[in-house]
């Protein structure tokens, strides 16, 4: 993928073009690097960009089952505490986690994801769950392209972390990786990047 989201005048293919670019970005961050290297932390949280990579998904399921469910309301399945127990588990890289099985995860849920926006109304109301503490209670309903447009910011934000992560460990930055990744040419401003030779 280009390093700019293609172009369109379709407003869903617009906003499928920004996400997938975001959803690409974590693959880019992730790649090359071993399972062990995944886990690694950059600064005093559990973030790594396994985690991040593990999170992209999983945030991604659970606007996506609201935007499939709308109108509907959608209710959050289990306790608090459970919830609390799964983000902490999907925000931090555990023994046994693998690159490939959350990579794997993420493109299923990153196509499944585009493919809810592209079918859906992006008119159609999406109502606020009101038993999410961080979740406005004034506010009784987003809409299918308030969602996407916030799945947009949301995995920006976490593509951001990813990079920051991915340089910390081994210097590699966005540009090079994605040119390593997909293949580009080397040219005077950009070699892409391979793995060190020891």
């Amino acid at each position: 993928m280009p390093g700019l989201a293609p172009a369109s005048v379709d407003e869903k293919a617009l906003l499928v073009g920004y996400l997938t670019q975001q959803q690409d970005a974590f693959r880019n961050a992730a790649y090359g690097l071993s399972d062990e290297q995944a886990g690694q932390k950059a600064a005093r949280s559990d973030l790594s960009v396994g985690s991040l990579v593990k999170h992209a998904a999983s945030v991604q399921t659970g606007w996506r089952r609201m935007i499939e469910q709308a109108p509907a309301l959608v209710v959050h399945p289990g306790t608090m505490e459970e919830a609390q127990e799964r983000w902490a588990s999907e925000h931090t890289w555990l023994p046994g986690d693998s690159l490939a099985v959350a990579l794997a995860r993420l493109d299923a849920e990153s196509a499944a994801t585009s493919a809810a926006i592209l079918a859906a109304d992006l008119n159609t109301s999406v109502p606020v769950p009101q038993d999410v503490p961080w979740f406005p209670k004034d506010v009784p309903a987003w809409t299918v392209r308030w969602v996407a447009l916030h799945l947009i910011e949301e995995l920006a934000r976490h593509a951001g972390h990813a990079d920051l992560i991915r340089e910390s460990i081994d210097g590699a930055t966005m540009y090079e990786l994605m040119a390593g990744r997909e293949g580009w040419p080397a040219t005077p401003w950009l070699t892409p990047w391979q793995p060190a030779t020891s």
